[in-house]
């Protein structure tokens, strides 16, 4: 679901990236933007000719097909990249939509600026593909387990992933902006469903929604 570069994480390329969006935002002219909470940072069809990183917030992807049906593919927090598609020549246009779920701060960073850094910089380019495969993959695990697991798992697996910045044995908090409607649309199911499952785990401890989202790593080994 989302793979992110952490300055925090004590990863040399992930430290140099960072800093490379630093040089970007004070010697290229990118942005640094603020979005409040529910504001649209870009629709599905719009020109794409920029991308951005996430400085501080969470962002929610949404597709819609033509009849009008929506679909969360992602919720994006701090060091989460999106918009990226505008870098390959044949996405002109947005794919899906961005919404901040809660005030964000965004860099926002024109295309062909990216392009240049990534072409000058090889580190910066090895970083970025990095995180570029690592968030593949997982939109490819996402998919196979929708194809194959019943809505439960693919709830556990989804939660899982959103607490997965824990330490090991440590349960994650996600403030209340995260709400099950969210977590209907990304699982794949309707609400009453994912009501159901949440009760289930509250009531076995496994999930908390006091001063926002908890999620312990024990929940891993409830639905098997």
């Amino acid at each position: 679901m989302k793979a992110k570069l952490d300055p925090q994480a004590g990863d040399e390329e992930v430290v140099g990236f960072c800093s490379q969006l630093q040089l970007l935002m004070t010697r290229r002219g990118a942005k640094i933007q603020s979005y409040r909470q529910k504001q649209v940072i870009f629709s599905q069809e719009d020109p794409a000719a920029a991308l951005f990183y996430v400085r501080q917030g969470r962002v929610k992807l949404t597709i819609f097909s033509s009849e009008g049906k929506a679909a969360t593919i992602a919720i994006l927090d701090n060091g989460d990249f999106l918009g990226e598609e505008c870098l390959v020549p044949c996405h002109s246009v947005r794919l899906a939509s961005a919404v901040a779920i809660s005030d964000c701060s965004l860099l926002q960073i024109e295309k062909g600026e990216m392009l240049a850094a990534l072409d000058s910089d090889r580190a910066l380019a090895r970083s970025f593909t990095k995180y570029l495969l690592t968030r593949k993959a997982r939109a490819e695990e996402c998919l196979a387990d929708q194809l194959s697991h019943s809505s439960e798992k693919r709830l556990v697996r989804l939660l899982l992933l959103l607490g997965r910045s824990g330490t090991s044995g440590q349960a994650k908090r996600y403030p209340p902006e995260i709400t099950q409607e969210i977590l209907a649309e990304m699982v794949g199911t309707t609400r009453p469903r994912i009501s159901y499952f949440m009760t289930k785990f509250r009531k076995l401890g496994l999930v908390d929604y006091r001063g926002g989202l908890r999620v312990s790593k024990e929940l891993q080994y409830v639905v098997r």
